[in-house]
């Protein structure tokens, strides 16, 4: 990008997880996993996320105001000093936040208006967790950066990736013949390549276990399966829990569910954490395992997160709403 030498600031969006590392932490917009590691590095800033359940409008006013705050903030911040907006396709720990059809296309509008590259966060939803190959191709855009891990081994090595455009791959090596009209490089021509390795960087044990599992995934058709298999958990507990009275919205895409839990669905102000924890405990009781979204905004970790395996049956998710179903009755 032009005048990039300025461009130092990464905007990420509040309740968003993306690590606990210093730079992955200051992105992260989860105040409770920050509180006593502060002060975080310079340089990022957080803008809302799209919550349609919580918004004061219709989801297309909603999905058109929160695309409005980021090109604000970028305009606000000086749009040559942003490097990049990082998100991830589907927030997943931090609520599971589905973003109304639109979102992102226009988000990625907003970053090609102002230069700013487009790094998507695939650690959660990549490979098939939301029924697809990676949660950005349900709404068609193309991102300059995706992150990777978890499902790329399914958890059997850890393994974590980096995919980049081959625009922004060239760069790392100054070529300004490639790149009409920008700025060349200023990095003396010994520091002109890719110098970010690591010891156990492309470990081929953790690669050999991506190839298998990746095969698996293919031969098996374990991404359609998570489509179908989370459309009927879905459904399933929307029959089964959808009208209590301490559910406010059932959300999900795939095999990445939240069930957002509340005190009074007119008001519809929070459960409180110590009754959501005693949910998920009666259905630990109960043989099933379900997550909360714990440590990440003060009030609001009452969200139920469901992230089965994928080869889950239609029995076992029948087993797991009822289950939640009974735990709620208390």
């Amino acid at each position: 990008r032009t005048s990039r030498a300025l461009r130092h600031k990464i905007i990420a969006r509040h309740r968003a997880y993306h690590g606990n590392t210093a730079g992955a932490m200051a992105a992260t917009g989860q105040a409770e996993r920050k509180i006593g590691f502060g002060p975080q590095p310079p340089g990022y800033l957080h803008v809302p996320p799209p919550y349609p359940y919580r918004a004061s409008t219709d989801p297309e006013t909603h999905c058109a105001d929160v695309v409005r705050q980021l090109d604000e903030t970028i305009s606000f911040e000086g749009s040559e000093t942003v490097a990049a907006f990082i998100a991830e396709p589907v927030m997943s720990g931090g609520g599971v936040l589905v973003p109304p059809e639109a979102y992102l296309k226009g988000v990625r509008e907003v970053c090609d208006k102002h230069g700013v590259l487009l790094i998507l966060d695939e650690v959660v939803s990549g490979f098939g967790r939301t029924g697809a190959m990676f949660g950005h191709q349900h709404y068609g855009v193309t991102p300059d950066i995706i992150t990777m891990a978890k499902g790329l081994t399914s958890g059997y090595q850890p393994l974590g990736a980096c995919v980049v455009t081959a625009d922004v791959f060239d760069r790392f090596r100054g070529d300004a013949d490639a790149f009409p009209g920008k700025v060349e490089t200023t990095l003396p021509k010994r520091l002109q390549h890719f110098r970010q390795i690591n010891t156990y960087g492309g470990h081929p044990v953790a690669c050999a276990v991506a190839l298998k599992n990746l095969e698996i995934i293919e031969r098996e058709q374990l991404v359609e399966r998570a489509a179908s298999t989370g459309d009927f958990l879905t459904s399933t507990l929307e029959r089964d829990i959808g009208d209590h009275p301490n559910v406010g919205e059932v959300r999900g895409k795939g095999l990445l569910i939240g069930v957002e839990l509340v005190k009074d669905r007119a008001t519809k102000e929070p459960l409180d954490e110590p009754a959501a924890n005693a949910i998920v405990a009666r259905c630990a009781d109960a043989g099933v395992v379900i997550g909360r979204n714990g440590s990440t905004i003060p009030g609001l970790g009452n969200v139920l997160i469901l992230a089965p395996p994928f080869v889950i049956t239609e029995d076992e998710c029948v087993r797991l709403s009822g289950a939640i179903r009974d735990a709620l009755q208390g």
